[in-house]
């Protein structure tokens, strides 16, 4: 039976004939987007991600790597942008480099989606379903198929619900870890923009409030 393949030409030493899970790492809670560590089944590292404090942030550029430290792939803010945008990139990027695929937030009357488009297939979108911050979402293939999940950690042997800074990644057969990795970077950001802004709009409001019982 011939396997159907999801190769997205990210790393192609990463993409595996069986479903395969790995556990992430998020390795600061203080800034997201500040670290990541995925361990594969047998608890050996295979991506990273190190990018510390809150002004790495603000460079809008995130890298995976392997656990040797080889870059395998780069995602970057787009801007100017009317939604939350990021372009990824084979490699460490170069000027003038064509994005491998995009990854489009946006929001109309309270409802959010999350699009990803692919350059090198015209035509081809994922979609990304569910909740990221509550670390429950699907990536859909193009064909609306489950390509990859994201899930809470539970504690073998406690059958404890671990937190949210560490998590259960699965992916179908054929789908290019890296690539899904990418995504999980560009999700982590928006996350982080989110919240941000969440807390900027609570702060005006409550500053409007205190004028306003103060007058």
């Amino acid at each position: 039976m011939k396997m159907e393949s999801h190769d997205h030409g990210a790393s192609s030493g990463f993409v595996f004939g069986e479903e395969t899970h790995f556990t992430v790492l998020k390795t600061s809670n203080f800034f997201a987007g500040d670290g990541f560590c995925a361990y594969d089944a047998k608890g050996k590292l295979v991506f990273r991600v190190d990018s510390y404090g809150p002004g790495a942030k603000n460079t809008g550029e995130v890298v995976l790597m392997d656990a040797d430290g080889t870059c395998l792939l780069t995602v970057r803010r787009k801007r100017p942008s009317l939604h939350h945008r990021w372009d990824g990139f084979t490699g460490e990027r170069t000027d003038g480099q064509k994005p491998l695929f995009s990854v489009r937030k946006s929001s109309i009357l309270g409802h959010s989606s999350t699009t990803v488009e692919m350059y090198n297939k015209v035509g081809e979108e994922y979609q990304i379903v569910g909740s990221f911050a509550g670390r429950s979402c699907t990536v859909l293939g193009a064909d609306k198929k489950a390509v990859a999940e994201i899930r809470r950690k539970v504690d073998a042997s406690s059958s404890v619900v671990l937190g949210k800074e560490v998590f259960w990644l699965s992916l179908k057969a054929g789908v290019d870890v890296a690539f899904v990795m990418g995504l999980v970077l560009v999700l982590d950001r928006i996350q982080g923009d989110d919240e941000y802004e969440a807390a900027r709009r609570a702060g005006v409001d409550a500053m409007k409030e205190h004028f306003r019982i103060s007058s």
